[in-house]
């Protein structure tokens, strides 16, 4: 990250020029060499971005003058574009496997939320300047949020999905992996249910806690203590529960499905986004094109799992690690499907199985599975925008808008590696050291 040597050099107080454009002090002018104010269109020249309160005023060609006393960011040399959003991270920690596994019952709530603020700012920092975090144990997130949003701390804006539900022995369940007698500390958490009543209060638990989105999964999973496959671990009428209260309260809900099952019951059941989507069969594929469900492919994990299984063979148990490497060698298969069969593509990472910071490794893998640069770009501003509901937010650089802008120094559309290279961010109206 360049940001520090960066800013000094790009930051400075305007020239006493005519001051046509600002009057106000609060104002800061950004001039930008290259704009792709909204990904997906044609690319703007030398343009001018004007800021003030936080949100976006103007965006007009040229490099125009500014009036005394604004500040002046100079990105003539750069490639600006708007701010980066991860639709799928865990921002508690980044730890996996076994160490993953002991984190959960010996990190107090307190450092679970200095780990959440400290993996923010690697986000933030990475260009990501909001996030969808989609479940931790105890809330820590959720305080994260609010204290985001107050401007109490810095950090990317968070929409937050609480603790992830799953039926009793599913995905989510905390008590996974842990000894008998230990069972009563997991057991009658308010994320796991039997039964369509159950699933509706264990969401309406959620709502009641302050989740912004409400997150199931439907099948197993990848990192999950249980040898009962990938396949659907969910009945029809829970799935449809969660979902239809969720979407009662005006929630939307993302569901983790690797088997084509369990992705077949989300599609029925009305999810707004299936995360994973590993496993497809030719009538998944059919449901799934005709839906508007986005997928969220999180290619990112296997660089997570490759990087801990070379630093220690033994990072995962080993009905865990006979999941990985079946996952290592399937990634990208089904992104390479849909996307020519027109399903809408969300970028998400799930970082904290990848490391937190890198976010942007995930533009690589969807090009090499198939996507074009500014697809994988659209994915992760005004689809990701679309998909959490702040389209008139964040997701373009445009009058309104929420100031959340960040600057590369080459052209991502020729190369989106440049993306692991962020120069300059700012969140919402603040430029980020």
């Amino acid at each position: 990250m360049k940001c520090l040597s960066f800013l000094s050099a790009a930051v400075a107080t305007v020239s006493l020029a005519a001051p046509t454009l600002a009057q106000e002090s609060t104002r800061t002018v950004i001039h930008a060499g290259q704009l792709m104010a909204e990904p997906g269109k044609a690319v703007r020249g030398a343009s001018t971005i004007i800021v003030e309160n936080g949100r976006i005023v103007a965006v007009v060609d040229g490099f125009q003058p500014a009036a005394p006393g604004a500040t002046l960011i100079d990105l003539k040399d750069k490639y600006v574009l708007p701010g980066l959003i991860d639709s799928h991270v865990h921002l508690t920690s980044d730890a996996g496997g076994i160490a993953g596994q002991l984190e959960r019952v010996t990190l107090s709530p307190a450092a679970q939320a200095l780990n959440a603020q400290a993996n923010g700012m690697k986000t933030l920092r990475a260009g990501f300047t909001t996030v969808r975090n989609l479940g931790d144990g105890d809330g820590a997130t959720l305080a994260l949020r609010d204290a985001v949003a107050a401007g109490k701390v810095l950090g990317p804006r968070i929409v937050d999905a609480g603790v992830s539900i799953s039926g009793t022995s599913g995905h989510m369940d905390g008590a996974l992996g842990f000894r008998d007698e230990l069972r009563p500390y997991f057991e009658g958490a308010a994320n796991t249910c039997n039964g369509a009543e159950e699933c509706r209060r264990v969401v309406r638990q959620q709502i009641g806690r302050g989740a912004d989105v409400i997150k199931f999964a439907s099948t197993g999973g990848v990192n999950s203590r249980i040898g009962a496959g990938l396949g659907k671990q969910m009945f029809d009428d829970e799935a449809r529960a969660i979902v239809d209260t969720a979407h009662m309260f005006g929630k939307k809900v993302a569901v983790h499905a690797h088997g084509a099952d369990g992705i077949r019951l989300a599609l029925a059941a009305g999810a707004d986004s299936i995360e994973h989507g590993t496993i497809l069969d030719p009538e998944t594929i059919d449901q799934w094109a005709k839906s508007k469900t986005y997928y969220v492919a999180t290619l990112s994990t296997v660089n997570g799992y490759k990087e801990r299984l070379a630093a220690n063979p033994d990072s995962y148990e080993p009905d865990v690690l006979a999941k990985i490497k079946w996952r290592i060698s399937i990634t990208g298969k089904s992104l390479e499907t849909l996307v020519p069969r027109g399903v809408r593509v969300a970028f998400g990472t799930d970082a904290g199985v990848s490391k937190h910071g890198r976010n942007a490794d995930e533009f690589e893998l969807m090009v090499q599975h198939g996507m074009t640069p500014v697809e994988a770009l659209k994915a992760a501003t005004v689809n990701a925008a679309d998909l959490l509901g702040l389209a008139n937010e964040i997701g373009t650089i445009a009058p309104g808008k929420s100031a959340d802008i960040i600057a590369v120094a080459g052209d991502p559309l020729a190369d989106v590696r440049v993306l692991k290279n962020v120069d300059f961010v700012m969140a919402r109206g603040k430029v980020v050291d």
